[in-house]
């Protein structure tokens, strides 16, 4: 179905508006903590723009008063023809001053405001869900950091500045072509008019193509970045050709939108010049036809042909500098785009607290006692407090990552505190999403998840996920030493406590041969230690964090047999006394659990321990004996 004129006229209204707001608010940035440095900016841009005029016009003045009546003269005094040339070079020597001004200046005001929106986006991007962060390459997120703050920069450091300065110097080089000569400003008019129309046309077409260079860009970083991440994966899986055609489809994408862009932005300013240099001619013929007929001096013709040099130029200038103007608030979008992305909202107020016990009663403290209790405002105005034990209930809990799509179905458990849960079941089935519900990462729609009796939905997200350790499948490490990497989780901890988290999780050995031991740099996610070694810092580092809850997610996935025996011993002290929830594909390391929930396409088909499961001869029994593949 077309589109019909009344919904072209709104989406451009539209689109006008949304650029017009990004700029506002592109600016709004600079101003705010810059409004001193840039009112110097515009008074020095003025001041350069007088001063080119000024100039300009002191060029009759110069010859029509001062070289004109030296000519044939026999005795001439070049006395006053020096002080005056003195005078003319002054004023020009003030207009390089006030450039020098405003372009240092905003050099300054551009890094800082460059600065100032980085660190409010990364700030918001720490605050974001977990869910944005699944529906968005982190290729294409670094892209903004990058290619989009860059476009800024160039934007705020020159285009803008150039644009408002081209327009200053417009303005006062159009009075004085006014008050020189009216006829052969007509002139000037008309070439402009023209101009306008070419401008528009080439900036239209450029603007458009800037914006989709911009989205290319981002889909390239995000191709790259993921390729880079699984390059063990293309090359197992020989994927090296069709990484490249996916790689040349994206990459011919952004050369199409860059190729377009760039010829229509590089085109423009030629066709302005030579727009120009038409005028110019047409000025010189006119003005030497009035100057014949005595209606104009031979200095007012020399002073307005530099007028119509000077009034072109800037327009040229503004109109290759809107591309760059556009192209930056395209970038603009996408950065701001990250900036409004709604927050993990927190409305939680029960806080986990120092405690400690008087009388048979818990009692908040700003000791550090090692007792932990939940402080439970009532809407009655009293407080309770609950200890932290790590008892974890679901009641009748359902969920979906979209609205509609249920991928759990009335989940219903209880993990006492000290017990070992196990959960086991296909790929897909809703394991790690039940671990994702009872940190939060995600909320639930209908049910309840209660943690030491109290709603989870009533808990500050931090105060609860500090309670919560968690081991994961894909181990993340740092740039920074090893003791750094343990002590992720607890900043403070001694070097006793380091080692002895290392020696539980059975790192110490393979550490205290690394180059430096604990003070070995690491860098690029691990990059020199081998995929075991990662899980067991990863182990050493949930160990020295010491919480109430764990959940190990395919934790010793990673490790080899023969490692993982020397592993479960230290895994088996870490869970001692904890809650834990294990997700597992090795049955061998769950069959000591106290309870194992066996998952199928969201659902807890069957419950029990070791034991009981093989005797009922279901799904369990099943995978246990291998006549039911995992997968």
């Amino acid at each position: 179905m077309k589109e019909n004129n009344t919904d072209k006229i709104n989406n451009n209204t539209k689109k006008k508006t949304k650029k017009s707001g990004t700029l506002f608010r592109l600016l709004k940035y600079a101003l705010s903590d810059y409004k001193g440095q840039f009112a110097v900016v515009v008074i020095s841009i003025i001041v350069s723009a007088a001063a080119n005029v000024i100039g300009i016009q002191f060029i009759q003045t110069l010859i029509d008063n001062y070289i004109t009546p030296l000519i044939g003269n026999q005795n001439p005094n070049y006395a006053s023809l020096l002080q005056a040339i003195l005078t003319m070079g002054l004023v020009y020597l003030t207009g390089a001053i006030a450039t020098y001004i405003y372009n240092r200046l905003m050099i300054n005001i551009t890094q800082g405001t460059l600065q100032k929106i980085r660190k409010e986006m990364f700030n918001h991007m720490q605050r974001l869900p977990i869910g944005y962060f699944d529906s968005h390459s982190h290729g294409e997120i670094m892209s903004t950091y990058t290619n989009d703050v860059d476009t800024l920069r160039q934007a705020l450091s020159q285009s803008i500045p150039q644009v408002f300065s081209a327009i200053v110097t417009m303005v006062t080089v159009f009075i004085g072509m006014v008050t020189t000569n009216i006829y052969l400003t007509c002139v000037v008019i008309l070439i402009v008019i023209i101009m306008t129309f070419v401008s528009r046309f080439f900036a239209k077409n450029s603007s458009k193509y800037f914006v989709g260079q911009q989205e290319s860009i981002g889909k390239v970083d995000g191709y790259i970045e993921e390729m880079m991440n699984g390059q063990k994966v293309v090359k197992v899986f020989c994927y090296e050709e069709r990484s490249k055609e996916r790689f040349d489809k994206l990459n011919e994408e952004l050369f199409k939108s860059s190729t377009k862009a760039n010829t229509y932005a590089n085109t423009l300013m030629p066709c302005i010049m030579n727009i120009g240099n038409v005028g110019y001619v047409l000025v010189a013929v006119i003005g030497g036809v009035l100057a014949v007929n005595g209606l104009l001096t031979i200095g007012s013709i020399a002073a307005f042909l530099q007028f119509i040099k000077a009034f072109t130029n800037p327009l040229a200038q503004v109109s290759q500098q809107l591309n760059f103007v556009a192209m930056a608030l395209a970038g603009a979008e996408r950065l701001f785009k990250l900036m409004d992305e709604p927050v993990e909202v927190d409305d939680g107020y029960v806080t986990l607290v120092n405690a400690k016990e008087v009388d048979g009663k818990l009692e908040e403290t700003t000791e550090r006692t090692g007792l932990w209790a939940w402080k439970h405002p009532h809407s009655d105005g009293t407080t309770t407090y609950t200890k932290l034990t790590g008892n974890v209930e679901f009641e009748h809990v359902s969920f979906g990552y979209v609205p509609n799509k249920e991928i759990l179905h009335d989940i219903s458990l209880v993990a006492k505190e000290g017990q070992k849960v196990s959960f086991v079941g296909p790929t897909g089935a809703g394991k790690t999403t039940i671990t994702n519900l009872i940190n939060r990462f995600y909320d639930i729609q209908k049910g309840k998840i209660r943690y030491d009796g109290i709603n989870i939905q009533k808990m500050k997200k931090n105060d609860l996920r500090k309670s919560l350790g968690m081991v994961l499948q894909d181990t993340h490490l740092f740039t920074g030493t090893i003791r750094d990497n343990i002590r992720y989780g607890n900043v403070n901890a001694t070097e006793e406590q380091v080692i002895a988290a290392a020696k539980l999780a059975n790192a110490d050995r393979f550490i205290r041969h690394l180059p430096h031991a604990y003070d070995t740099m690491i860098s690029g996610d691990g990059e020199g230690l081998s995929q075991g070694q990662r899980q067991l810092l990863a182990i050493a580092r949930a160990a020295l964090y010491n919480p109430p809850v764990l959940i190990l997610d395919e934790a010793t996935s990673s490790i080899d047999t023969r490692t993982e025996k020397i592993v479960q011993d230290g895994m088996d002290k870490l869970m001692k006394g904890r809650t834990v929830f294990v997700i597992a594909h090795r049955l061998s390391t769950i069959k000591n659990s106290d309870l194992i929930m066996v998952l199928d396409h969201g659902n807890i088909i069957e419950r029990g321990n070791h034991e009981e499961l093989l005797k009922k001869k279901g799904m369990y029994y099943g995978l246990y004996t291998g006549a039911i593949e995992i997968e």
